[in-house]
This record gives C-alpha cells, structure tokens and sequence, in this order.
C-alpha cells in the first residue's frame, strides 16, 4: 500500500497498526468510524445511538436510491455519520463520527437529524459531545431538505452553549461545504488532524474564481491554525487522551447550574 504524500509503501497491516498513519511522512490517511472508535473509545463503551434512522428520497430525485444502495455496500453503514454513547478513559462523551467514504460524508435529513439529536440529548442531559467532521458538504440530492440541516444542527449546537455544556469538534480530511458553514465552526474547542482539507469552497474552485494562484498549503489545517481558524491540530495516536483533558477542563462548568434564559420584557 503506498502513502498518497509520499509514495513510500508499506504493508497494509503498517498503516492499520499506526492508525491508518504514513510512519514516514506522518500523513494522516482517511480512515473509517469503526476504527475511531476502536482506538479512542473505551473498550465495549461505544453504544450506538439512532441507528434505525433511514434515508428517503424526499424530492424524489431519479437515481437517489440506488445511490444510497452503493454507499450501504462501499462503507458499510446505512449514512455518513455514526452516533453513539461512549467512554473515554472513563469519561462519559457522546459521540458522532462522520465517513467520506458515504456519498462523501454529505449532509442530508438523516445525518443533520442523527447529530442534531445527540446534540440536543448531551444538552438535556448535561454530557459533553465529540463531533468528527468529514464531508464535502450538503447532499444535493435531497435538495432544500439538506440545507436545512444546516440551520437544525447550528440550533442544537446553541442548545448545548445555553446548557453550558461543551461542543469539541475534530476537523479532518476534508471538511467543507455546508458542514463547514454549519455546526463544525462552533464548537468550544475546534481542533483538527494534520493536513486537513478545511474550508467552504475547495482550492480549485476558489483559483477558477479568483484567477489566482493560492499560497502554498492554502486551507490544510496548519495553515487554518496559522490564520486563527482553528485551536489545535492533534495527531491521531493523542486524540484519546486530548478528549479525556478537555472533559475534564471542562467538568467544573457541567457541575454548575445553567443560566435561565431570559425572555423578552425582561430586565
């Protein structure tokens, strides 16, 4: 199996090993749910959440089901994100993890539906949530359904900052489109894998717009972080412990009691 950075080859069983990790050039390849929660979960901890959730053809585009059919198999999930309950060296999360692999990690009704109600259930419930973003962006196929999605998880997103419980966000490669515009900018904490892709439009878009040649590195994640568009970058073998040290910096605030809201009228 070759790197797609820098070419060297290693076996398969190498890069499965090392998180799915180039040892030579540390490029962080793209890598499967099932396996995040393998290496970041406690062991038997993760329950899954929403599963039954299924997607429909709510505009009735021409080809949409047998789309979904080929995804099923490609990724073998039934959509593009995983929810769960789970643990992280024994710190209660919630957690949802998104798959490129499904129809590019698009946001369409069922996943805007699956993240929004584990953001609204660690609000009710006062357990901090753990979102892995992967996607190009809305599913055009679902149309104005897919858009609105984006409104929908940016008000569970809202629901947790009113409760006071935290939102961590792992950016990784690529995240962009409507997801970007949407819930993965608001998070408390936004973190992000080595070399991701992050931003609305891709770089050739933006070059064809533009005409104009973009610096070097333009929208990886360590030029974001350089720009102030994301918190950290954290490999992949650190992201378990970074997890259960932002759990617990942020455990005082779970402990306390929400502010009421206030209502018009007021003072």
């Amino acid at each position: 199996m070759d790197c797609p950075s820098c070419k060297v080859s290693y076996d398969e069983e190498v890069f499965t090993d090392n998180l799915m990790v180039c040892p030579h050039c540390n490029c962080h390849l793209r890598i499967e749910p099932r396996q995040r929660i393998t290496y970041l979960t406690d062991e038997n901890s993760f329950q899954e959440l929403y599963p039954n959730l299924k997607t429909c053809n709510p505009i009735e585009m021409e080809g949409y089901e047998e789309k979904i059919s080929a995804a099923e198999e490609k990724a073998a999930l039934n959509e593009a994100v995983i929810t769960g309950s789970c643990k992280i060296k024994g710190r209660e999360a919630l957690l949802a993890l998104m798959s490129f692999h499904f129809m590019g990690g698009s946001m369409g009704s069922v996943v805007g539906e699956k993240i929004s109600r584990l953001m609204l259930k660690g609000a009710a419930e006062r357990i901090p949530v753990i979102i892995y973003a992967t996607s190009g962006g809305a599913r055009m196929q679902e149309g104005l359904f897919s858009l609105m999605q984006m409104a929908k998880t940016s008000s569970a997103a809202a629901e947790l900052d009113e409760k006071g419980v935290p939102l961590f966000i792992m950016l990784c490669d690529p995240t962009t489109g409507g997801v970007t515009a949407s819930f993965a900018m608001l998070g408390d904490i936004t973190a992000a894998e080595p070399g991701a892709l992050i931003g609305f439009a891709g770089p050739r878009v933006i070059e064809g717009t533009i005409r104009q040649q973009l610096p070097e590195g333009f929208q990886r994640a360590e030029f974001q972080l350089e720009k102030g568009f994301v918190d950290c970058i954290v490999p992949r073998q650190e992201q378990r412990q970074f997890f259960a040290r932002m759990i617990d910096a942020h455990s005082l605030g779970l402990k306390e009691t929400p502010k009421k809201k206030k209502t018009v009228g007021e003072n």
